[in-house]
């Protein structure tokens, strides 16, 4: 493979990405041409809405291509073209072959959510210590135990579930997954005894994802979008973002049981006060758990 790279003006990356793709490239990648220099630039977006801009200042577009061929091809169409200006080209060069099936499996290794609880992807032995373990490989939908937000929806599992279990309670009682992603909440849930579970999304992909993680990881759960969350629960999770959770706010706290718990992550230190706000005229939302600048607030019904 061979890959076409290209420096262009930020009002020039949508159209040259768009010709790109146009011209059979088998990806287009865009990044900020001075990133670890003084000069990087920040941007952030948020999933399922629109990008901030559509690239940097000084923005590398980067085309991959089957052939070199393919590659020249493109490039000589592109400079000729009136969008062109403003842009040159960096070169061409060959991508060296890789096992990129092992280079991906080498990125994720066993997560460890408490001592005796972890997250391993399936090429991974499990770990000696490891008295609960997910199993879970990366895939479409959002949840691998790698980012702190899921870390510590899933401390909060273990340790409310174990609790519970002391008591000789139903431990988390019926439990909603609210934007379930790859069901790992869930399945969470599950292995620490919650015999009711729905899981829902937005996105028919996380709820294939999720049925296909909980069928391997041998728990039972329902698997749905958003209309198959029914009635009260003892405990709902919610790992989304700030703004949804915002949006969401009378939806999710309607859900949860008298004595019940209400979950939140996603949410930036920053932001914690604008969520008590928006959760205040139904739940006392508090900060329960702290990890890399992300926070979990939760509160009981």
């Amino acid at each position: 493979m061979f890959e076409l790279s290209l420096m262009c003006p930020e009002d020039s990356v949508e159209a040259i990405s768009d010709a790109l793709d146009a011209l059979d490239a088998l990806s287009v990648s865009v990044e900020d041409a001075d990133a670890q220099t003084d000069a990087e630039q920040a941007l952030f977006g948020e999933p399922g809405m629109p990008p901030p801009k559509d690239g940097w200042q000084r923005s590398r577009v980067v085309a991959l291509f089957p052939a070199e061929a393919a590659a020249r091809e493109a490039q000589e169409l592109l400079v000729v073209q009136d969008f062109f200006a403003g842009c040159q080209v960096l070169g061409i060069a060959q991508v060296p072959e890789q096992d990129w099936v092992r280079l991906t499996q080498s990125q994720f290794t066993p997560v460890d959510v408490t001592p005796d609880f972890w997250i391993v992807p399936t090429w991974h032995e499990l770990p000696a210590q490891a008295v609960r373990s997910i199993r879970l490989d990366p895939g479409l939908a959002f949840g691998t135990g790698t980012h702190p937000t899921t870390r510590m929806c899933l401390r909060w599992i273990a340790r409310n579930g174990a609790m519970q279990a002391e008591q000789a309670r139903n431990p988390l009682g019926r439990v909603l997954d609210y934007g379930c992603g790859s069901g790992i909440l869930a399945i969470g849930a599950a292995k620490f005894g919650a015999l009711e579970i729905d899981a829902v999304d937005i996105d028919p992909a996380a709820v294939e994802s999720t049925t296909h993680n909980a069928q391997a990881n041998e728990v039972h759960l329902q698997a749905g979008l958003p209309d198959k969350a029914r009635g009260e629960y003892q405990t709902v999770l919610a790992n989304i973002l700030a703004t949804p959770l915002r949006v969401l706010a009378p939806l999710l706290c309607s859900h949860v049981a008298p004595g019940g718990h209400l979950v939140l992550a996603g949410i930036l230190e920053r932001q914690a006060d604008e969520l008590k706000e928006a959760y205040a005229p139904w739940l006392a939302l508090e900060v329960a758990d702290t990890e890399d600048g992300w926070i979990l607030m939760t509160a009981k019904r």
